[in-house]
C-alpha cells in the first residue's frame, strides 16, 4: 500500500482524498456490476485511500452493502463516512430528520455495511420541518451508545452549523465544492477555519464535467442524474464546456490532467478541504489520487480561479427542486 498525504476530519487523520462511493450504485449511470464496484473500492484502498463515503439513500441501501462486502476483511484500514435522513421508502425519496427515523436509519446502515459503528455519520439533509438541535441530539444519543464515532451535516448553511454545534460538536460539513460550484466560499469555508471542522468536498470534478469527459450530455444515458441540470441543458452546456477546454489547456502546460489541476486547486485551497471524487473507472481512480502530487504555485492557482468559478458558469448547479432541499448558502 502507498500512502497518500492526509488531513483532519474530526478526530480522525484520512487520506487528502477519499472515495466517494455513491456512483458505483447510484444518480449516474451506467452503473458498473457490483463486483466491479468492490475491486474498484478494493483497488482505492491499495492506493491509500483511507476514507470512504457512502449513504443510506444510494441504491436503497446496495451501495452500503457493496462497502460493507469490502469493509468485512479490511474494516481497520478506513474511516467510514455514511448519512442518514435522506433514504428511500417503496422506491420514493424520503427526507425525515426526525429523532427515531435517524435512530432507525443508523440502525439499517450498521446492519447493512455489517459494522459494528460508523466513524462518521452524517444528516444527508437538514428536515426543514424537524429542528436540526433534534436532528443532532438524536445522533448524539448514538455517540453515547456508541454506534457512531463523529457527526457531520450535509448541504447545511452556517447558520445551521451554528445551531448544530450547540448541541454536539460536529467533525465534517459535506457540500458540493468545486470549481465550478463556489457557495462553500460565501461562508461555510471559513467558519470551518475557524472551528477546526473539515469541509468534505463532494462532486470535487463538477460531477465528471471538469474532467473534459463530457461532450454531448445528450449522449449520457436515460435516468443519469446530470441529464436535467441546468449546466448541462443546451442553452448552457456550450459555454461552460469551453471553460473546460481552456482548463485543459492550462493543465497541459502544468503537465498534469484537468481533473488533477481540479483537485489540486481544491486541495491548494485550503487544508480543511477533502474532496471525495467519485468514479467507476480504475484508471480514474488511479489518475485522481496521482493529484495529491501536484503543486500548484499561486500563478496557475490564481489563472484556474479566475477561469472557472460562479460568474463564469452558465446555470445553476440543481434545478429549483433540488435547490429546495438544501440549506447551503446561495449566490
Amino acid at each position: 500500500m502507498s500512502a497518500l498525504p492526509t488531513r483532519t476530519v474530526g478526530p480522525f487523520e484520512v487520506s487528502a482524498l477519499g472515495l466517494g462511493c455513491m456512483n458505483l450504485s447510484h444518480a449516474y449511470q451506467p452503473r458498473p456490476a457490483e463486483e466491479v464496484g468492490e475491486a474498484l473500492v478494493n483497488q482505492a484502498i491499495d492506493l491509500g485511500v483511507t476514507f470512504l463515503d457512502t449513504a443510506a439513500l444510494y441504491g436503497g441501501g446496495r451501495n452500503e452493502e457493496l462497502v460493507g462486502r469490502v469493509l468485512r476483511t479490511r474494516r481497520d484500514e478506513v474511516v467510514l463516512a455514511s448519512k442518514g435522513v435522506m433514504h428511500l421508502v417503496d422506491g420514493t425519496k424520503v427526507i425525515d430528520g426526525r429523532p427515531e427515523s435517524i435512530k432507525q436509519n443508523c440502525e439499517d446502515s450498521l446492519r447493512r455495511l455489517g459494522v459494528d459503528v460508523i466513524d462518521l455519520y452524517y444528516l444527508h439533509r437538514w428536515d426543514k420541518q424537524v429542528p436540526i438541535a433534534e436532528s443532532v441530539g438524536a445522533v448524539a444519543q448514538l455517540v453515547e451508545q456508541g454506534k457512531v464515532r463523529a457527526i457531520g451535516l450535509s448541504e447545511v448553511s452556517v447558520d445551521r452549523l451554528g445551531e448544530a454545534q450547540r448541541v454536539h460538536p460536529i467533525a465534517a460539513v459535506q457540500n458540493e465544492y468545486s470549481l465550478w460550484t463556489r457557495n462553500a466560499e460565501i461562508a461555510m469555508l471559513e467558519a470551518c477555519e475557524r472551528s477546526g471542522i473539515a469541509l468534505v468536498a463532494f462532486s470535487p470534478l463538477g460531477r465528471g464535467m471538469l474532467t473534459g469527459a463530457v461532450r454531448d450530455p445528450q449522449l449520457l444515458p436515460t435516468g443519469d442524474i446530470r441529464r436535467p441540470m441546468p449546466r448541462f441543458q443546451p442553452e448552457n452546456f456550450g459555454h461552460n464546456l469551453a471553460l473546460v477546454d481552456q482548463l485543459a489547456e492550462l493543465a497541459r502546460e502544468a503537465g498534469c490532467t484537468p481533473a488533477q489541476l481540479a483537485l489540486a486547486w481544491l486541495l491548494h485551497r485550503s487544508p480543511s478541504v477533502v474532496p471525495i471524487p467519485g468514479t467507476t473507472s480504475s484508471e480514474h481512480l488511479r489518475e485522481n489520487a496521482a493529484a495529491t502530487q501536484v503543486r500548484l504555485d499561486e500563478d496557475l492557482a490564481r489563472q484556474v480561479d479566475e477561469l472557472i468559478n460562479q460568474r463564469t458558469v452558465a446555470g445553476s448547479r440543481y434545478q429549483d427542486a433540488q435547490l429546495d432541499e438544501v440549506d447551503a448558502e446561495t449566490f
